[in-house]
């Protein structure tokens, strides 16, 4: 877990599916136009989620900002308002319900998970652990293909949660600017990729598409 950069995570969420689930582009826009009604909303106080409980809620926000934590180019994940995300997606009323009842148990269980293990370990709740000792829990889970026996339950989880998190940062706004993505703006001329990309790409077309 220590070794994975915001970059390793983009890489690694784009390669595989999402944990298994079936989460369509429609359910994550719509997961962010309800993370951004609900956050109008609560101007008044915090967020309330529709499915975590007050620890588990603090829980899924510490855990989140573990998986991306802000840096110099960006936010972390809960400026990102991924657990948000995270809550919205798994309450999705659209969602097959075997499908978001799934998702639900998976979440919820391994939270539960989560501050077994702790308490075995430190003798304390994850969230209630030091940094350290919280980052000794996830380094024992963050690699599925590695994990020892035993710790199964919580690679799996842990595996769900990161591309949980990973799909709600980089579909967010916040992701978006670390990732400069510029997409669905007004380009008043095209003049081909930049020579240094299509050098890097091998690609060999001038600009405009010419070889």
């Amino acid at each position: 877990m220590s070794t994975i950069d915001r970059r390793e995570m983009l890489r690694r969420a784009g390669s595989v599916p999402l944990a298994g689930l079936a989460v369509t582009a429609a359910q994550v826009e719509a997961a962010h136009e309800h993370v951004a009604k609900a956050k109008a909303v609560a101007k008044a106080g915090p967020f309330q989620p529709r499915l975590f409980d007050a620890h588990e809620w603090a829980t899924v926000r510490l855990l989140a900002d573990m998986v991306i934590p802000a840096d110099d180019r960006s936010g972390s994940a809960t400026e990102a308002l991924v657990p948000e995300f995270i809550d919205a997606i798994a309450t999705d009323e659209l969602a097959e319900p075997r499908e978001r009842e799934e998702l639900q148990t998976r979440l919820r269980g391994g939270l539960r998970w989560l501050d077994r293990e702790a308490r075995a370990r430190f003798g304390r709740d994850f969230a209630g652990c030091a940094e350290g000792e919280r980052k000794a829990v996830l380094d024992a889970i963050a690699w599925p293909e590695h994990v020892a026996p035993g710790l199964e339950a919580g690679a799996a989880f842990f595996t769900l949660f990161r591309d949980l998190v990973a799909s709600g940062f980089w579909s967010s706004k916040v992701g978006c600017e670390d990732l400069d993505f510029r997409g669905n703006t007004f380009v008043a001329e095209w003049t081909g990729c930049p020579p240094e990309v299509t050098a890097k790409l091998g690609s060999g077309r001038e600009p405009g598409g010419q070889r």
